[in-house]
């Protein structure tokens, strides 16, 4: 077999086998296979797309390039739940508790930060203390025990999608929903677990700006995961203005805890409480309102906070915190940028408001730049808000004083401001599973 045949097949409109997908794959993992051809299959992709039966073949391919968890050591269902990223985006701090409060079983491996994005890692890290590097059987015990954990990913996952990714990002072709679904997915069936929720997030903090091509992309991932035995469930959700009022590791789990007392803003509540219903109905734990039911009552109770409580405690976190935030350490700057006109907020650019807040010190350049987990804003006006000139449009937390006037250039020019109150929108536009599209 020749990969020069298998680019020839492809760039001529041709659908790839089974057999020459698993050669491509691990040819290309061994080293192999050059770049060089690899990039013109990249490209051949990105212009002939993949049907859906490629895409899963490709997928399951990449996840068995490296380790798969084995995670029969943990009792009952396990489910897990991807977000593709956004600003603000703290969803995991409150569904995996909420859905482990169900009792069903979330073993989690989730990612740190890089560039407007925030990562799960990072924001628990901010907790002091808290390990998110563990060994394996640490981590069964915890989920067994508690319901949930939370840790970096480990061991030699995915290694075909490391050097794929790296070699999208420098040939033009990462804006293919097929490698892009394979990426994904790879990481998600590597990971062991028996269903995986997705949350793709579409509006201008996210990778997919429209909700039709977010619906496109989630379409694939379910198809993947369905086609490789994984009850399989995505959510379109909004990332057109960031999730909730705080953005910063720390603030992030100071809105975390006031959400799971019933205290969290309306938006980043009804996000939360539909995708932790769409896990536990996932893991068969009742039709979809019963389970909204369950996530409400979990909340409601008190047994979420107290699951949050459990997990920090057992991963060596100071428990302090999540008892009372203000115990974590605060930014020495907090520095107020005031509206200067009348009007409503008609839209937020909210990759901007997360390359601010990078700015600040709460998110990274680059792999090697350095967290300040105190560092991030209060946004104190959302979209569709009225603003009077003078109105303290959010607040700047930071210990880099010179990263301060550029912060507020950058949050500024996020905002804009017209003299209408714009429409509504959901934050919630579809729910997806296979051959099904609900649109909200």
């Amino acid at each position: 077999m020749r990969m020069y045949d298998l680019i020839m097949k492809k760039r001529n409109g041709g659908q790839l086998t089974k057999e020459e997908l698993t050669f491509m794959v691990e040819e290309y993992t061994l080293g192999n296979i050059p770049d060089y051809q690899m990039s013109a299959m990249l490209m051949a992709i990105y212009f002939e797309g993949m049907s859906d039966e490629e895409t899963a073949i490709l997928t399951d391919c990449m996840a068995h390039s490296g380790d798969m968890v084995d995670l029969s050591a943990i009792e009952g269902i396990k489910v897990d739940k991807h977000s593709t990223g956004g600003v603000g985006d703290k969803t995991t701090l409150i569904i995996t508790p909420i859905v482990a409060a169900c009792g069903v079983k979330v073993a989690k491996m989730s990612g740190r930060g890089l560039g407007h994005t925030g990562g799960t890692v990072d924001k628990l890290e901010s907790i002091k203390g808290f390990k998110t590097s563990i060994p394996e059987e640490e981590f069964f015990r915890i989920v067994n025990k508690v319901g949930v954990s939370v840790i970096g990913q480990t061991g030699n996952l995915t290694p075909a999608d490391k050097k794929l990714y790296a070699l999208r990002d420098v040939t033009a072709t990462v804006e293919s929903i097929p490698l892009i679904a394979a990426s994904i997915m790879s990481k998600k069936l590597a990971a062991g677990s028996d269903c995986i929720l997705l949350d793709v997030k579409t509006g201008s903090g996210a990778f997919m700006k429209t909700v039709e091509d977010s619906i496109a992309l989630a379409k694939k991932m379910v198809a993947i995961g369905e086609h490789n035995n994984r009850r399989t469930v995505a959510m379109i959700t909004d990332m057109d203005s960031p999730l909730g009022n705080y953005i910063g590791n720390a603030l992030e789990v100071k809105e975390a805890v006031m959400t799971l007392r019933g205290e969290g803003p309306a938006d980043l509540t009804e996000v939360c409480i539909e995708l932790a219903a769409n896990m536990l109905y996932l893991a068969k734990n009742g039709t979809l309102e019963e389970c909204k039911q369950q996530a409400e009552e979990a909340i409601q109770s008190g047994k979420a906070l107290n699951k949050l409580i459990e997990l920090v405690e057992a991963q060596g976190g100071d428990i302090s915190v999540i008892e009372n935030p203000d115990n974590f350490e605060q930014a020495t700057i907090a520095h107020e940028v005031v509206a200067k006109e009348d009007g409503f907020v008609n839209h937020i650019n909210t990759e901007q408001v997360g390359i601010a807040s990078m700015i600040l010190g709460a998110g990274r350049e680059t792999k090697e730049s350095i967290i300040d987990y105190s560092a991030g804003i209060d946004m104190k006006k959302k979209y569709g808000d009225k603003v009077v000139k003078g109105d303290v449009l959010g607040i700047l937390y930071t210990n880099k004083g010179e990263s301060v006037k550029n912060a507020e250039l950058v949050f500024e020019k996020a905002y804009t401001i017209a003299e209408e109150k714009p429409e509504c929108k959901p934050h919630i536009y579809a729910r997806i599973e296979l051959d099904k599209i609900e649109r909200y």
